[in-house]
């Protein structure tokens, strides 16, 4: 038995289930979005919780030709796996001084670079490795965050990396930048930074630059920019069926299916009085005689703290809520004189089609975005894998 199947059965405290059909549906979902780009499964921050490895792998069989992440040790544990095609291209986009550039150039991952620091010791590490680089230049078109200036500082890192091209220390594989306000509808910097970008593309290749792919569409302008796809969209949280902003819509409304089910098991039921203070601080108080259910999972595996008093759990068919603070370990529901038995299973999100809360749901109560919710679920929690052979 493999090590996923023996999860799957296992009496657990807590699991994540990760539906990997709906990982491969999700991807071809995407992909029928943009039909004329090649598509990039971003799988930064071990693939927004649900597991680098398995998501990229299935991503890939769905059609993805690229895979993304943050940094370059997310890149190279890729490359490491020795599971995916040689032919997938796998980037790079988070670069400090002093990174893993050489091995970066060996394992054929395209890098990022953003600043001349970055094009220095690139080159410098491809002299080193005896091959070239491949480099994609990063415009910042107005998110204000990664990438490279207009104006003087784009055109002197052209120039620079049109140098070290004809030197043979790189190639120029992409263009590329990142939207600000993409999940916004109708907000007027998405086509302030289109035009900025095809005019930074246009300056770059008429230098002489010839890259493989131009690219800024992201997962919300992949489902509602088709103008933004240029040669590849980079989808991340919706690979995963995660909305990207309730206001574009939901996961079904662009046909995508969250592929994260969160639950664990009932620790304890109990009866208490009315007036019966619970967890710290007493932020809740029984309103009477009730019964208590513990659910073993807080803030140490990623329920956020910000959702007590407020966090639904499906319990025994029925939605319950945080009663108080969410601790670091455990939280409480008020059951209303129910009494499931302890390992009963507490559902806190999933797909939502069985009744059950969505990330959505919890991030609505934690006041924040449902990136969040999936990305932060812990290690302790452990990731059981379904439908993992593609059929058909």
């Amino acid at each position: 038995m493999t090590e996923t199947a023996a999860l799957r059965t296992a009496p657990l405290r807590a699991r994540a289930e990760i539906d990997l059909a709906a990982v491969r549906a999700n991807v071809r979902a995407l992909r029928a979005r943009a039909p004329h780009a090649a598509l990039m499964a971003v799988v930064k921050s071990d693939a927004y919780g649900h597991g680098a490895l398995p998501c990229a792998r299935a991503a890939v069989e769905a059609g993805a030709t690229w895979l993304g992440t943050a940094t370059p040790e997310e890149a190279l544990a890729l490359r490491a796996d020795g599971r995916l095609p040689d032919e997938v291209r796998v980037m790079c986009w988070l670069w400090t001084p002093g990174g893993p550039w050489r091995e970066a150039i060996e394992a054929r991952i395209d890098v990022s670079v953003s600043d001349m620091w970055a094009l220095d010791e690139v080159t410098a590490a491809a002299r080193a490795a005896g091959r070239p680089a491949r480099v994609q230049l990063k415009a910042d078109t107005g998110l204000g965050r990664g990438g490279c200036q207009p104006g003087d500082d784009w055109a002197a890192m052209v120039g620079a990396a049109l140098a070290a091209e004809r030197a043979g220390l790189l190639r120029v594989t992409g263009l590329w930048s990142h939207f600000a306000c993409a999940d916004e509808p109708g907000h007027p910097s998405v086509d302030a930074q289109l035009d900025r970008f095809r005019e930074m593309v246009a300056y770059a290749e008429g230098q002489g630059v010839r890259p493989e792919v131009r690219h800024i569409a992201n997962s919300p302008a992949t489902l509602t920019r088709p103008d933004s796809h240029f040669d590849l969209v980079r989808t991340g949280i919706a690979v995963y069926g995660v909305s990207p902003s309730p206001e574009l819509g939901s996961p079904a409304d662009f046909g995508l299916r969250p592929a994260m089910t969160l639950s664990a098991s009932v620790a304890l039921v109990k009866h208490v009085p009315g007036g019966h203070g619970v967890s710290y601080g007493h932020h809740y108080v029984t309103p009477g005689e009730t019964t208590l259910g513990l659910i073993p999972v807080g803030y140490a595996d990623g329920v956020p703290r910000h959702a007590s008093s407020a966090g639904p759990v499906l319990v025994g068919g029925k939605w319950r809520t945080v009663a108080g603070r969410v601790a670091m370990d455990q939280f409480v529901v008020d059951l209303g004189g129910d009494e499931p038995e302890p390992g009963e299973r507490a559902v806190l999100f999933g797909p939502g089609d069985g009744g059950e809360p969505t990330a959505e749901d919890w991030a609505q109560a934690a006041g924040t975005i449902a990136y969040e919710i999936v990305t932060r679920i812990g290690t302790r929690v452990p990731r059981v894998y379904v439908n993992e052979r593609q059929t058909g």
